[in-house]
C-alpha cells in the first residue's frame, strides 16, 4: 500500500492498493479485508456510485468476480470499519494481483474523504482468508500515514476560572481548524487587552503554537476577561471569564475520561496526556482504557505515564481504567486510584490472549465494588456504548459521582436514577473521547453527537491529594465543554456531615451555608438558594431543581423580543442506538425572517441553510443533548411550522412568550421547545436566588442546570438536605 503525503483533515484523496496473492492462492469464496479503527469518520465507502465520494473500485489480474461490501461493524474491536472483498466465480493464483482504488475519481467522484481529526499514523490493515474457511490472517504490510490539521479557523483564549487575589496564573492561546484540531498559525503578532483587575498582561505578543502568557495576577477581587486581536485590530476571540476572590478554593478543570490508540481511540497514551496538558490546557487528566483490552504490559505503561506526567501545581494525573461490563451486569464504571501500582480488575479478558490472571476478573459491577472496598479508589457510573445501571450495583464508599455528559450525549436520567434509589452522588462531565483530544473533544462526524464535557473541581491547591478529596466530597460540577464559573450556595441552619451518614458513623459540624456536594441535616422547612454564574456567552436560563423536579426557571430578562429560539433534544433510548435524527425544516408565515443563527451544530458537513425568504433547512442529530436555532423576526405575529422525522409542529407566534412551548416527541426526553428571547441578551455574569422547600420525610437534593445561549450547559453536584432523624 502506498500514499503520498501529507494528508490533511477532510481532504479528498485517492489511494491505490495492490494485493499480491500469496503461495496458497485465493480460493473461490476466499476473501480479504481492509480495516480501519472505530473512530474513523470519513463516511462509508461505496462501490455503486462512481460520481459520489468514497467510491471504491476493484480489479483482478485474471478473470473472476470480486464482490465488495463496506460495514461499519465488520471486524474485531477496535478495527470495526471494514471493506470486505470476496472472490466468486473463479479463483486467484499465487502472484496474481487485486488492485483496490479507494476514492476513485474516474467517474467524476471527489475521492476518498478523510476523517475529521488528526492522527500520528492513520492506519489501514489488511487481513486475508485464502482458503475460504472464515479464518483471517493479518498481513504484515499496512498503510500508516499522518493526517495533519486543516487551515486555522477558530482562536481560543483560556484563563483559569477562579483564583485568589495575588495568585499567579497564565493565559493560554491556540487556534483550531474547523473540526477542533489545533492548527499551526505560524507566529502571528497578537494584541491583548484585559478587562478587570489584571496585572502583567503584555499589550502585544508573537505567538508560537500552543502559546502561553505566564506570570499574570490580579490585585483585587473582580472579574477578568482578555480580548485577543490580530495586528489589524480585528477581534479573534475573547477568553472565558476569570473570577478573582479574596479567599477560598480555586477552580481547576479536568477531563478524567478518554481513550488512546492502545485501546479503542487513536494515537498513543503519551500523546493523550501531552495533548491534555499542552493543547487543551487541562489541570487534571485521567486515561480510561477499556479494561478488557488492557494487558499487563500496557497497564504498567499507563501507570508509568501517570507518574511521569503528574506535576503538582501544574498538571495532575490520575491512574485508572474503565471497567467495561455489559449493562446487564452493571454497565460501565470509571475507576481511579490515588497511587500507581494498584491491580486492575477487568470485567472480562474479551480481547486479551493471555488469560493467566483471569481469576482476578470482576464479572459484575457488584463484585468490582467488593474488590475496591479496601482500595484508595473512587469510581463514576457513566454512559457510553454500554450504560451504567445503578439498580444492578452501587457502593457509595467508592462510587461518588455519575457522569451525565460526554461526547456520547447528555444523560440527566442517570442522576435521576440515583435520586430514585436514594443514592447521594455528585455530577461529573468528561469527554469519553476517542479522537486524541482530551479536554477539547470535538465530536467529529460519526457516532458521537455532542462536544465532550469537562469537570470543574474546587481545590485549595492543585495536587492529587486535593483532587481525591474533592472527588470524595463531590465538590465539583460538570459542563458540556464551556469553562464557566458556577457557585451554588444553600443558606440554612444545619449540620454538615464529614461523610455520608448512610455509609456509617461520621462526624458533623454546624453550618449556615452549604455548597455543592455537601450532605446536611436541617430542620428548616425552606432554604434560600443563591446561584452565581460567570460565562463566556449570554445566560439563557438557570434551572433550580429538587431531585427530578425543576422548581424555578430563572432568566436574566423579564420579557422576550423579536428573537424566537427553537430547540430539539433527547434520544431514542438509553443504549447504543440513542442517536435521534432531526433533519428537517422551518417555515415562517405571516412574519419575515430578518436573520438566524444555529447552536450546537457540531458537524460542518451537515447543512444548515436558508432556502427561502422565511424558510430554513437543516441536517441535525441529538444523542440526549440539544441543538437548534434562533430566528430574528420582523414582527410579533405569524406562525412557525417545523417539519422533522418526528412529525409536524405548528406554533402560533402571537401568543409565544419566554416560557417554553413544549412538544413531546416520544423516545427518551425527546421533545421540541419553542420560546422567545430578547433581541440581544448582554448578561454573561449573574447572581440570583430563590427559595426551595425541604422535604421532611426524604432527601432534598438541590442542584442547578445552567444553559447558555451558545448551547453549552453546566450541572452542579447536588447539595443533599437530609431530614432530621428525630
Amino acid at each position: 500500500m502506498q500514499a503520498s503525503g501529507p494528508l490533511r483533515v477532510r481532504d479528498h484523496v485517492t489511494l491505490r492498493i495492490t494485493y499480491t496473492v500469496g503461495e496458497h492462492g485465493l480460493d473461490d469464496r476466499g476473501s480479504f479485508k481492509i480495516v480501519l479503527r472505530f473512530p474513523a469518520d470519513g463516511g462509508p465507502w461505496q462501490l455503486t456510485d462512481p460520481t459520489a465520494r468514497n467510491h471504491v473500485t476493484l480489479q483482478a489480474s485474471r478473470p473472476c468476480r470480486l464482490v465488495g461490501q463496506f460495514a461499519a461493524f465488520g471486524d474485531a474491536r477496535p478495527w470495526f470499519k471494514v471493506l470486505h472483498v470476496r472472490v466468486t466465480g473463479g479463483c486467484l493464483a499465487p502472484g496474481d494481483t487485486v488492485t483496490v482504488v479507494l476514492g476513485n475519481t474516474d467517474g467524476g467522484g471527489p475521492g476518498l474523504r478523510l476523517q475529521t481529526f488528526c492522527e500520528d499514523a492513520w492506519e489501514l490493515r489488511f487481513l486475508v482468508d485464502a482458503c475460504a474457511t472464515g479464518h483471517f490472517v493479518e498481513l504484515p504490510q499496512s498503510l500508516a500515514v499522518p493526517i495533519l490539521p486543516a487551515a486555522p479557523a477558530h482562536w481560543r483564549a483560556v484563563l483559569p476560572t477562579r483564583r485568589r487575589v495575588g495568585e499567579r496564573f497564565r493565559l493560554c492561546l491556540r487556534v483550531d481548524d474547523a473540526w477542533g484540531n489545533p492548527a499551526d498559525p505560524g507566529s502571528p503578532t497578537l494584541q491583548l487587552a484585559g478587562e478587570g483587575p489584571l496585572q502583567g498582561l503584555p499589550a502585544e505578543i508573537s505567538l508560537a503554537p500552543g502559546g502561553q502568557v505566564e506570570g499574570l495576577e490580579c490585585v483585587a477581587p473582580g472579574e477578568v476577561v482578555v480580548t485577543v486581536r490580530d495586528d489589524q485590530g480585528r477581534v479573534l476571540c475573547r477568553s472565558n471569564p476569570l473570577v478573582v476572590v479574596e479567599e477560598g478554593p480555586g477552580a481547576w478543570w479536568g477531563d478524567l475520561h478518554g481513550q488512546s490508540g492502545e485501546t479503542v481511540g487513536i494515537n498513543s497514551a503519551r500523546r493523550y496526556f501531552t495533548f491534555a496538558r499542552d493543547r487543551a490546557f487541562l489541570d487534571v487528566c485521567g486515561h480510561q482504557g477499556n479494561a478488557f483490552q488492557i494487558n499487563e504490559a500496557f497497564w504498567s505503561h499507563l501507570n508509568g505515564l501517570t507518574a511521569e506526567f503528574n506535576a503538582p501545581g501544574r498538571f495532575v494525573t490520575l491512574p485508572g481504567y474503565e471497567w467495561s461490563g455489559n449493562t446487564a451486569v452493571g454497565g460501565d464504571r470509571n475507576v481511579y486510584f490515588r497511587e500507581e501500582g494498584r491491580p486492575i480488575r477487568r470485567s472480562s479478558h474479551a480481547l486479551l490472549s493471555d488469560r493467566s490472571d483471569v481469576d482476578t476478573d470482576c464479572t459484575t459491577a457488584a463484585s468490582l465494588f467488593e474488590a475496591l472496598a479496601d482500595e484508595d479508589a473512587v469510581a463514576f457510573a457513566h454512559v457510553g456504548g454500554r450504560y451504567a445501571d445503578l439498580v444492578q450495583a452501587h457502593d457509595g464508599r467508592t462510587e461518588r459521582s455519575v457522569e451525565i455528559h460526554s461526547a456520547w450525549g447528555t444523560f440527566e436520567w442517570l442522576l435521576h436514577q440515583a435520586f430514585e434509589l436514594g443514592f447521594r452522588v455528585g455530577v461529573v462531565a468528561n469527554s469519553d473521547g476517542h479522537k486524541g483530544r482530551p479536554g477539547a473533544s470535538h465530536p467529529g462526524a460519526s457516532t458521537f453527537g455532542a462536544f465532550g464535557g469537562l469537570t470543574c473541581l474546587w481545590l485549595p491547591e492543585l495536587s492529587r491529594e486535593a483532587v481525591f478529596e474533592a472527588l470524595r466530597s463531590r465538590r465539583h460540577y460538570g459542563t458540556s465543554g464551556a469553562r464557566m464559573d458556577l457557585d451554588v450556595a444553600v443558606h440554612l441552619v444545619g449540620e454538615r456531615f464529614q461523610e455520608d451518614p448512610a455509609l456509617g458513623p461520621t462526624t458533623s459540624r454546624p453550618i449556615t451555608v452549604a455548597g455543592m456536594g455537601d450532605i446536611v441535616r436541617t430542620q428548616d422547612d425552606e432554604v434560600a438558594v443563591q446561584v452565581r454564574v460567570a460565562a463566556d456567552a449570554a445566560i439563557e436560563r438557570i434551572e433550580v431543581r429538587s431531585g427530578k423536579q425543576t422548581l424555578h426557571t430563572l432568566r436574566p430578562f423579564a420579557a422576550g423580543g423579536c428573537r424566537v429560539r427553537v430547540v430539539w433534544e433527547g434520544a431514542e433510548y438509553r443504549g447504543r442506538g440513542r442517536q435521534t435524527n432531526w433533519d428537517g425544516g422551518a417555515r415562517f408565515e405571516g412574519v419575515g425572517l430578518a436573520r438566524w443563527a444555529n447552536f450546537n451544530h457540531w458537524n460542518p458537513d451537515r447543512s444548515f441553510e436558508q432556502v427561502g425568504p422565511a424558510e430554513l433547512r437543516w441536517s441535525s442529530i441529538t444523542t440526549g443533548n440539544h441543538a437548534g436555532f434562533d430566528a430574528w423576526l420582523d414582527g410579533d405575529g405569524g406562525t412557525l411550522t417545523l417539519d422533522t422525522p418526528r412529525g409536524v409542529v405548528t406554533v402560533d407566534l402571537s401568543s409565544l412568550g419566554i416560557e417554553d412551548r413544549v412538544f413531546e416527541q416520544g423516545g427518551l426526553g425527546r421533545r421540541v421547545r419553542v420560546f422567545r428571547l430578547p433581541e440581544h441578551n448582554p448578561t454573561r455574569s449573574w447572581t440570583t436566588s430563590c427559595s426551595v422547600p425541604v422535604h421532611s420525610d426524604r432527601d432534598t437534593p438541590i442542584w442547578v442546570c445552567v444553559t447558555l445561549e451558545s448551547g453549552h450547559q453546566a450541572w452542579s453536584s447536588p447539595t443533599y438536605l437530609v431530614p432530621d432523624a428525630h
